[in-house]
C-alpha cells in the first residue's frame, strides 16, 4: 500500500517573496542612512517581511 501525501510549495514561495520584501527593506536602510527616518521604515519593513516570513513557512507546512 503506497501512500500519498499532497504537498504545496506554497511556504517556499511566500518565504521567497517576503525573503524579498526584507531584501528590500534593508536596502532602503542602508540607502536612506543620511535619514534616520527613511532608514527606520526600512528596519521595520525589513523585520515585519521577515517575521511574516517565518511564519507563512510554518503555517503552508
Amino acid at each position: 500500500m503506497v501512500e500519498t501525501e499532497a504537498r504545496s510549495d506554497m511556504g517556499i514561495g511566500l518565504g521567497l517573496l517576503f525573503g524579498g520584501v526584507g531584501v528590500v527593506g534593508a536596502l532602503a536602510m542602508f540607502v536612506g542612512a543620511a535619514n534616520q527616518q527613511v532608514a527606520g521604515w526600512g528596519f521595520a519593513l525589513a523585520m515585519t517581511a521577515a517575521a511574516v516570513s517565518v511564519a507563512a513557512i510554518h503555517l503552508w507546512e
